[in-house]
C-alpha cells in the first residue's frame, strides 16, 4: 500500500534538468543534465494513489506492476523494484526514456493534476538496478533440444529472443545491420538513447545463452526456406521498413532523402563508422516533412550537424495543450509537448502540404509557428539538386481530409529534404518469394492471435505484423509471441503472453 496522502503532501510534478541549449546542440550527449536518483524522487514516487483498479496498468501494453514498483521506489527498496519492473519488460531503460508514457495519460491522477512520474520511475529502476549490480544474466536451469532462429534485432526481436532463451531453446538472432539493436541502435538519436545501454543489455543476453549473427541478411545470405529447414522455428521481426514516399513533382532531384536514411547515417558518424549515404545537414537549408517523434530527431540532428535553417512541415495542425473531448480520459491524448529538439530551434509550419520541390532565396532562420500550409512540389537548380519546396495552406475539407487554400502558395528554401511520414510495412519481397507466407491487405506479415503465420512454426512479432507502432508495443509483442513458440515447440508454456496479435491501444468505439 503506498502513502494514501502522497498525491495531497507533494501536488506538482518534477522532472530531469536538461542541459542548456548552447551547450547540448554541440555534442551528442544525453539531453538531460541530471539522471538517475534525485533527492525527489521518492516523493515524486509517493504521488502514486494504488488505485483499486490500476488504469495506468490497463493503458500500458506491457501490463507493468505500476502502484507495486512506484511504492517500492518510495520506500527506496530498489531491489525489490527493480523485480517487479523486470517480470513485465526486458529493457525499460529503453521504454523508461523514449515511451511517450501510454500508462500516465491512463492514471487517474492526470484527471485533476499532473500524472504520477512512472516513466521516469522505470528509468531511474533500471538505472540503479545496474548501478548496484541488481541486474545479472539469467541463463536456463536446463536446455531444451529446440532451436529457434529471429530474424530482426529490434526490440520485439530482441525480447522474444531473450524469453526463448531462458525458456530452455536455443536462440540465434539474425540482424542485417553491423550492430544489433534495429530501430534503436541507428534509428534513435544517440542524444535520447546512448547505444551503451544497448551494449550492455546484449552482453547480458549473450551471457544467457542468446547467440547473435550480424552482417547477415535473410533472404540473400540466407534463403528463407534453407532457415526454416535449420530451425525447428523461425521468428520473423524485420520490422516496417518501407517508407511512405511523398511523390510530387520533382521527387527525382538529388538531395531528398527518407529521415531512415538520414538518422542511421548521423548515429554511424557518431560511433567513428562510415555513414551508408553520406548524408549531411552542414551548412543547409534544410526541410523535414512530417512532424512526429522522428521528424523532431532529424531536427535535433540537423542543428547539432550545423544547418543553416531547419523548417519541419506537418499537414495536421498544432495538437490541443489540454485534452480534448474526442481522447476522453483513459486513452491516449495526442497533445502539443515541445520535445527538446524543438528547444533548440527550428520553424515548424503546421497545417501545411507540400506541392512540387522547387527552388527560391527566401531565408527564415527564427524559430517561430505558422498554421495550416502544406507542400505542393520540389524546386531545382542547373544541376539537378533541390533548391526549394513548393508548399500550401490547408484546412479541414468536407469530401477529404483537407483542402489547398489557393492563393497560399510559397516556396521555401531547400538543400536537403528530409521525407518522415512514416512507415507502410515491412519489406517481405525475399520473404514471400522464399518462404510464402500470407500478408494482410497493408502489407503486414498475417497472422493469427497466437502470432503464427500462415507457413507452420514461423510466427511474426512487431511492427513486421502489426504495422509501424511503438516500442513498448514491440516488447509486448515479442514477449507474447516466444510464448506462443514456446507452446509450439514443447506443448505448454510458462512463459508470460501479455497481448495477443490483434490487441490494440485503447480508444473509442467507432
Amino acid at each position: 500500500m503506498g502513502d494514501p496522502r502522497g498525491f495531497l503532501k507533494v501536488r506538482s510534478r518534477r522532472e530531469l534538468a536538461e542541459r542548456p541549449v548552447a551547450e547540448r546542440i554541440k555534442d551528442w550527449l544525453d539531453v538531460h543534465a541530471e539522471s538517475g536518483l534525485q533527492p525527489w524522487t521518492q516523493e515524486q514516487a509517493a504521488r502514486c494513489m494504488d488505485c483499486g483498479t490500476p488504469f495506468c496498468m490497463t493503458g500500458c501494453p506491457l501490463g507493468n506492476l505500476i502502484p507495486e514498483f512506484n511504492d517500492l521506489v518510495r520506500q527506496g527498496q530498489w531491489e525489490d523494484a527493480y523485480n517487479r519492473l523486470s517480470a513485465t519488460n526486458n529493457f525499460p531503460e529503453v521504454t523508461g526514456r523514449i515511451c511517450p508514457a501510454l500508462c500516465e495519460a491512463a492514471c487517474v491522477l492526470g484527471i485533476h493534476q499532473p500524472p504520477t512520474m512512472i516513466k521516469l520511475d522505470e528509468q531511474t529502476i533500471i538505472d540503479q538496478a545496474w548501478n548496484l549490480d541488481y541486474v545479472k544474466p539469467m541463463p536456463p536451469q536446463r536446455l531444451t533440444d529446440q532451436t529457434v532462429a529471429v530474424v530482426g534485432s529490434g526490440p520485439s526481436g530482441l525480447a522474444c529472443a531473450q524469453q526463448l532463451t531462458r525458456a530452455g531453446h536455443t536462440v540465434v538472432v539474425y540482424e542485417r545491420d553491423d550492430a544489433i539493436g534495429g530501430l534503436m541502435r541507428y534509428g534513435i538519436p544517440n542524444f535520447k538513447l546512448d547505444k551503451s545501454l544497448l551494449d550492455r543489455r546484449v552482453e547480458q543476453m549473450e551471457a544467457e545463452g542468446t547467440r547473435f549473427e550480424t552482417n547477415v541478411e535473410i533472404g540473400k545470405d540466407i534463403s528463407w526456406d534453407d532457415l526454416r529447414s535449420r530451425y525447428d522455428a523461425v521468428v520473423v521481426a524485420i520490422g516496417s521498413t518501407v517508407p511512405r514516399d511523398m511523390n510530387l513533382p520533382g521527387r527525382d532531384l538529388k538531395g531528398i532523402h527518407f529521415a531512415m536514411e538520414f538518422l542511421p547515417d548521423a548515429t554511424r558518424r557518431v560511433w567513428g563508422k562510415k555513414p551508408v549515404h553520406d548524408i549531411t545537414a552542414k551548412g543547409k537549408n534544410v526541410i523535414i516533412i512530417g512532424g512526429g517523434d522522428t521528424g523532431s530527431d532529424c531536427l535535433g540532428t540537423s542543428i547539432r550537424q550545423g544547418a543553416k535553417s531547419v523548417t519541419v512541415l506537418q499537414i495536421m495542425g498544432q495538437e490541443p495543450t489540454e485534452r480534448p473531448d474526442s481522447q476522453p480520459w483513459p486513452t491516449f491524448a495526442r497533445l502539443y509537448q515541445k520535445t527538446s529538439s524543438m528547444e533548440e530551434g527550428g520553424t515548424y509550419i503546421y497545417s501545411t502540404d507540400s506541392m512540387e520541390y522547387l527552388g527560391d532565396t527566401t531565408d527564415e532562420k527564427d524559430v517561430h509557428v505558422l498554421n495550416d500550409t502544406t507542400a505542393e512540389g520540389f524546386v531545382a537548380n542547373d544541376k539537378g539538386h533541390i533548391t526549394g519546396l513548393k508548399i500550401v495552406k490547408v484546412a479541414p475539407g468536407e469530401n477529404g481530409p483537407f483542402t489547398r487554400q489557393a492563393g497560399t502558395e510559397r516556396v521555401l528554401p531547400a538543400d536537403l529534404v528530409l521525407i518522415s511520414v512514416g512507415f507502410l510495412h515491412p519489406d517481405t519481397s525475399t520473404l514471400v518469394d522464399q518462404l510464402p507466407v500470407e500478408l494482410d491487405r497493408r502489407g503486414n506479415v498475417a497472422r493469427n492471435a497466437d502470432f503464427a503465420t500462415s507457413q507452420d512454426g514461423v510466427f511474426a512479432c512487431g511492427d513486421a505484423g502489426r504495422g509501424q507502432s511503438l516500442v513498448v508495443w514491440a516488447i509486448s509483442e515479442g514477449r507474447s509471441c516466444a510464448a506462443a513458440v514456446d507452446r509450439y515447440l514443447t506443448g505448454s508454456t510458462e512463459l508470460p503472453a501479455p497481448i495477443v496479435a490483434s490487441q490494440r491501444p485503447m480508444a473509442l468505439p467507432r
